[in-house]
């Protein structure tokens, strides 16, 4: 099963998990497998805990990855207090047109239109 994990950086540039995705089809793991390459040695995220469900004491074995990609995503507008995503996000698609340094922070840029 391939989940996504969305990351954002801090006040201070550090990444921090804002939210993951349900679990992916296997045609959408597959798409996102291929170019996708492992993070090496020493990522910015070391430590970031996976869980196997929000709240869940059960953590994911995880292969980290260099953040070299842009997905599309689908979510509802509810985030908590620290600004995660309250409910799972849905993998639309790849953009592979769009660089990571293109992207703004999240909750920074222009709103996207509901619907």
């Amino acid at each position: 099963m391939a989940y996504e994990q969305k990351f954002d950086g801090d006040e201070h540039g550090r990444l921090r998990a804002i939210g993951r995705t349900v679990a992916l089809r296997p045609e959408q793991a597959r798409q996102v497998g291929e170019h996708l390459t492992g993070a090496g040695p020493g990522p910015p995220w070391t430590g970031v805990r996976f869980e196997a469900a929000w709240g869940s004491p059960d953590v994911l074995e995880a292969v980290l990855v260099r953040l070299e990609v842009v997905a599309e995503i689908s979510a509802d507008r509810a985030v908590d207090r620290s600004g995660v995503y309250r409910h799972p996000v849905r993998f639309k698609r790849l953009h592979l047109d769009v660089t990571v340094g293109d992207v703004p922070p999240f909750g920074s840029g222009q709103e996207t239109a509901a619907g």
